[in-house]
């Protein structure tokens, strides 16, 4: 069980092409555009890469400028087949939001959007400074909206009206713990607005949301020694129980594998697939002992 090992052993694995779903489909081209924000790590980064060795353009978009660019030379190194364009973009800003689109619009046929870009913060109710809960909800809620606002007009203008906007959700969508409120808030949120866009969307321009469960990402990695600090337990004990304890698959998902379910929900495959939310958990969610 490799995943509950010592905390201190985890790391995110760096991603590789072999990792990736390749999938045949007609508007997998150079031509049509796919947006992914968060591109400059963890799940962001590996479907960013994932869609453009899938032959896309993908338009990466986050406010770490060093990180795209490391996207940038890992989607270089990997010999993708499509191109990664860089955008440092802050998404708390409406106007950057809305330039994001826009560059993504030029680039080429703007088809698919993936809402990744996330943040954490730990610590109860009670003590959750209101500031961290304001930016979070505009990270993850607000800016998929807008996001969306600006982008489903565009996906819309393609010669047939084809594409999809899918947001990343979590088993937190779905359920709740403590010492996450704002970070549940803005996931169950998410799944309402990944069906609001899909009842607009009038059967072309879908709309579907990705649910994992725990991945290896530097996001998670940093959660393990909050959370820890929180509950009074060892990292040890966050990995083993507070993380994996209820799942059935005792294994941590890698950014790959969550990435690959974007490339699918997006492809021919995914044409039935509008509203829904894709959950890969390990049974974390829907079982109990």
């Amino acid at each position: 069980m490799g995943a509950s090992a010592d905390a201190f052993e985890l790391t995110a694995p760096e991603q590789r092409i072999d990792d990736v779903l390749l999938l045949d489909d007609p508007r997998f081209t150079a031509e049509t555009v796919a947006i992914v924000t968060g591109a400059a790590s963890g799940i962001g980064r590996a479907t960013a890469i994932a869609l453009a060795a899938n032959g896309l353009t993908v338009v990466g978009a986050d406010v770490d400028h060093e990180g795209l660019g490391e996207t940038v030379d890992l989607a270089s190194t990997v010999d993708v087949a499509g191109e990664l364009r860089p955008i440092t973009t802050d998404l708390t800003d409406d106007v950057e939001v809305e330039a994001m689109v826009e560059t993504a619009a030029e680039a080429g046929d703007l088809r698919y959007v993936a809402n990744i870009a996330g943040m954490q913060h730990i610590a109860s109710i009670p003590e959750f400074p209101a500031e961290q809960y304001d930016r979070l909800l505009d990270v993850m809620l607000r800016a998929p909206f807008m996001t969306a606002k600006f982008a489903m007009p565009r996906i819309r203008e393609t010669d047939d009206g084809v594409g999809a906007i899918a947001n990343m959700s979590s088993i937190h969508g779905r359920y709740a713990t403590k010492d996450k409120a704002a970070y549940i808030t803005a996931k169950h949120g998410l799944n309402g607005l990944t069906r609001a866009i899909a009842a607009e969307g009038e059967g072309t321009l879908r709309s579907f949301s990705v649910s994992a469960g725990y991945v290896l990402t530097p996001l998670m990695l940093n959660q393990i020694e909050d959370t820890a600090e929180e509950r009074g337990i060892s990292e040890r004990e966050v990995v083993e129980n507070v993380m994996l304890g209820q799942a059935r698959t005792k294994e941590m998902m890698t950014p790959a594998e969550v990435a690959n379910l974007f490339v699918f929900g997006f492809s021919k495959h995914g044409k039935h697939l509008n509203g829904g939310d894709l959950l890969w958990d390990g049974g974390y969610t829907l079982t109990y002992e």
